[in-house]
């Protein structure tokens, strides 16, 4: 660390004194000469000191304080994510199946009644312009083991392009003729998106008749048994709202970015979910390919679209009414990853501004609650909104990506190696528990999550602050098996300003100084840290990631 000016050690007080008593010489040539080359010659000096000083008094306390707060989070992060972990552990050396923690008997027909004895059960699919993959999820929506006349398959179509809305209306008559009980439901506007789709096809007299829900996105292809595995849990526990399965992704090797997408959804699945139902019996509900019991979903008010996270927004709404949930690990369902950078940075956007506004609209019914234990609300208040929606995110990107780098400018605050280094060693490591056979692309997850971080922050500021984007949904692009064949690499030649992410750029670029700074005056090795990161901000910047969709495409 280089010494500070002279001036800059003697005390305020002592060098604003030195500087009137320079000014009150008036009647002295020589103080006036002395002024002179004070104000002219010395200007580099005095700018020099004036930023020495303000950098001692003011900047360095703040970024002490910044760092030390980050720190803060930075254990509270990790004690939560070894808590979540020891639960996992638990749940599998002891195997705390579903079926040991609820009762569960396999459905078989009553010899009297026959298909009688089965509940009535509604499987809606909600749709948006899918004639990519709507085929193949009616398809597998029809093919679900029930009994015919206790099934009803609802598809229901928002769809704006006549084109799409004919190849579902005809996909609906090909499977009713085949015998299916499927109808296919429109609506003349799209107010409320999704969970205004799924509240309007509620409101059909046929529904009346049913017990359960089953709901399915456009992508989304559950196996035949999906109901005979789930809907038993519902039987014979009156308590459970919601049986949740996991996402299976059919195109997870696309590409890098789907890989990474898949490593990062794993450890939701596989830690995140099971902690929430294997100790508090809550967890936020997917939106899709789980099942709800109708009396919990009508005494919970319903679909609500006062947020982009319906699904979550009526998981909250049911546990604070004394509902549980169910989430089984092993209950697989085929969807699809998006693998356009644009469509993921959309479903980014709405999966952390959504929660965030959730959060502040709801904390205080929470907390108010009486149908909830004050364990089961800090676990809802602290773990699953706090630590994992909110603090999360601002901690990978405001200390891994600006006050860390920082730091090789302000030598004189330091950040502990453990901080730096060991806690997101060690927290980086149990996620990659959730994929093991991508644990070799670990490096470049951490670069693409850190790179990915500044999305999610403004996304984080919009939904707390209820401003900019925080309504905005933008359905995910889905492609099928249709258009695979048709993708290509991100490549130049789509739109530059399309493509481009002034911010990601602006943050790559800082970085990059950063890294060139410690290089030549740092005595520590974070330039390699910081070298690798400006390039991943540089390829998030420019769009260089996951696939292009030409618009040929969707017309061919």
């Amino acid at each position: 660390m280089s010494p500070l000016p002279i001036f800059h050690r003697l005390p305020h007080a002592t060098f604003s004194s030195f500087l009137l008593s320079l000014s009150q010489v008036g009647s002295s040539k020589t103080s006036v000469a002395f002024l002179n080359a004070f104000k002219s010659e010395d200007i580099i000096a005095r700018i020099g000191l004036w930023w020495q000083l303000i950098r001692a008094v003011v900047l360095v306390p703040v970024f002490k304080f910044l760092v030390a707060l980050c720190l803060v989070m930075s254990v509270m992060f990790f004690v939560e994510v070894m808590y979540m972990g020891i639960v996992v552990l638990y749940v599998k050396l002891f195997k705390r199946k579903p079926e040991k923690i609820y009762k569960w008997e396999p459905m078989e027909g009553d010899v009297e009644c026959g298909s009688a004895s089965y509940p009535m059960v509604l499987v809606q699919i909600p749709m948006y312009n899918e004639k990519e993959v709507c085929e193949q999820s009616i398809a597998a929506a029809c093919k679900i083991s029930w009994p015919s006349n206790r099934i009803i398959i609802q598809v229901l179509d928002d769809s704006t392009d006549p084109a799409s809305k004919e190849l579902v209306k005809r996909e609906c008559d090909r499977w009713s003729k085949e015998g299916v009980n499927i109808t296919f439901e429109i609506r003349d506007n799209r107010n409320g998106y999704k969970a205004g789709a799924l509240r309007e096809g509620m409101k059909h007299s046929y529904v009346k008749q049913c017990d359960y829900v089953a709901i399915f996105d456009a992508d989304f292809q559950p196996d035949p048994d999906f109901l005979h595995r789930t809907v038993p849990f519902l039987i014979h526990n009156p308590k459970l709202a919601l049986v949740q399965g996991r996402w299976e992704f059919v195109n997870a090797g696309q590409c890098m970015m789907t890989r990474l997408q898949e490593m990062s959804l794993s450890y939701h699945f596989t830690i995140e979910q099971q902690v929430g139902s294997s100790t508090f019996a809550f967890f936020g509900f997917n939106g899709t390919a789980g099942v709800w019991r109708i009396t919990a979903l009508n005494e919970s008010g319903g679909w609500n679209d006062q947020t982009t996270v319906e699904d979550m927004d009526l998981a909250v709404r049911a546990t604070l009414r004394g509902w549980k949930f169910l989430y089984i690990d092993d209950l697989k369902v085929k969807s699809e990853l998006p693998c356009s950078f644009k469509a993921l940075r959309n479903q980014q956007h709405r999966w952390t501004c959504g929660p965030a506004n959730l959060f502040r609209k709801m904390a205080v019914q929470i907390i108010r609650s009486e149908n909830v234990s004050l364990w089961k609300k800090l676990y809802m208040l602290y773990s699953f909104f706090f630590m994992r929606k909110i603090v999360a995110h601002i901690l990978t990107f405001c200390f891994y990506c600006v006050i860390l780098p920082a730091t090789v400018l302000f030598p004189e605050v330091t950040v502990p190696k453990w901080a730096a280094f060991y806690l997101p060693s060690l927290i980086t490591l149990l996620i990659a528990i959730g994929r093991l056979r991508s644990i070799h692309l670990l490096a470049f997850w951490v670069l693409f999550e850190n790179a990915m971080s500044l999305l999610r922050a403004k996304a984080l500021v919009m939904g707390l602050l209820e401003t900019g984007r925080v309504q905005e949904w933008v359905v995910t692009e889905k492609l099928g098996d249709t258009l695979k064949t048709k993708l290509i690499p991100q490549v130049p030649n789509v739109r530059f300003r399309e493509r481009v992410h002034l911010l990601e750029l602006l943050v790559g670029a800082y970085l990059l100084f950063c890294g060139i700074y410690d290089i030549v005056y740092g005595k520590n090795t974070l330039y390699v840290y910081l070298l690798f990161q400006s390039v991943a901000f540089f390829v998030v910047g420019f769009g260089f990631v996951g696939k292009y969709v030409p618009a040929s495409s969707y017309l061919a």
